[in-house]
């Protein structure tokens, strides 16, 4: 099927051009473009021009063959912005993207929107059943393109990718089409009740469902840690005994969420879990869950609280500073320290 460009607000992905080939060049010579991805600089021109002609003899995706398209300004198709590939298997059933995009286009939300365009394309258009990518482990920033896009972290092979003769592992992302259309069609609106509810045999099971994207899994324990380290009682660095209270978050009368304190402290409670579920995330639940503990914390008598998070790309350390948290300085685990001061 001959590829029709696709638009959206301020996109254009559109067949490659031979007229692409000095910014295909120039985007994978930048060491910044290039640090994850499976070329190795320097790239010629004329290995740019190479590969348009070859991607571009071919009307659009098809079966066991990359295939690309050039991503520009919606309003203007010579604006070359990066560009997205594609690879279909088991005889268009299934796909693999990527995308690559100029350095100078990062950080304003190009690469989800150009990447939810064309997962879009393969299940309406293409009716693909599947659409799955492949990252470097340490390349955070295209793994939240792909959770934005609602793909799932579905684990990883290790040892398995080498760019030039580097081995790394790799990290893999999927979604069905029933996934993609439950991502399409979740609920995306600030929830009007947002409350904190015991945990018992009626919830737990929602309870222990709630999971964060991949890349959060190194900031977050899940739930079934938490409940399990509650359980233990833990003692903290300074030798104390910790006494968890926890709760699930309930929005709605939906289960989207855990939070835990540990009240071993004088007059001071540590906001010791809060894992919002990747579905319910940009909704504003996490603010308010800050405002419900903080409520719980002044009822047992406390002056304060402190929390601790993992600094870097995708950290909850906005949520807690935007909350009034200030950095204590104290660092332990590679974490950071924030203390709240009731005011």
């Amino acid at each position: 099927m001959a590829f029709t460009p696709l638009l959206t607000d301020r996109l254009c992905i559109r067949p490659v051009r031979p007229a692409d080939a000095e910014a295909l060049a120039a985007r994978r010579n930048d060491p910044s473009v290039a640090e994850f991805q499976t070329w190795v600089p320097p790239y010629t021109l004329e290995q740019a021009e190479a590969l348009i002609a070859e991607t571009g003899s071919i009307d659009g995706p098809s079966d066991d063959t990359w295939w690309m398209a050039t991503v520009t300004a919606a309003d203007d198709d010579a604006a070359i912005l990066g560009d997205v590939v594609v690879r279909l298997g088991w005889n268009g059933r299934a796909a693999e993207i990527g995308y690559s995009l100029a350095r100078d286009a990062w950080g304003h939300g190009y690469a989800v929107e150009a990447a939810s365009a064309l997962v879009e394309y393969l299940f309406t258009e293409l009716g693909v059943h599947r659409v799955e990518g492949m990252l470097h482990p340490e390349n955070r920033a295209s793994a939240m393109v792909l959770e934005r896009v609602g793909m799932l972290f579905e684990g990883h092979t290790r040892g398995s990718f080498w760019v030039g003769d580097v081995v790394s592992d790799d990290w893999l992302y999927g979604m069905t089409r029933t996934d993609w259309e439950a991502w399409r069609d979740r609920v995306r609106t600030r929830p009007d009740i947002v409350d904190l509810v015991e945990i018992d045999g009626a919830n737990l099971d929602d309870t222990l469902l709630v999971a964060t994207h991949g890349s959060q899994r190194d900031m977050v324990a899940p739930v079934s840690i938490s409940l399990a380290e509650a359980l233990v009682a833990s003692t903290t660095t300074d030798g104390r005994v910790r006494s968890p209270w926890f709760r699930a978050v309930r929005a709605d009368d939906v289960i989207v969420g855990f939070v835990m304190l540990d009240r071993a402290g004088e007059h001071e409670s540590y906001l010791w879990r809060l894992v919002v579920d990747r579905m319910h995330q940009r909704r504003g639940i996490g603010r308010r869950v800050l405002d419900l503990v903080v409520e719980q914390s002044r009822a047992w008598g406390d002056t304060s609280m402190t929390v601790s998070w993992v600094p870097g790309k995708g950290s909850p350390e906005p949520l807690y500073l935007a909350r009034g948290f200030v950095p204590t300085g104290l660092e332990h685990d590679g974490e950071l320290q924030g203390r709240l001061v009731f005011s």
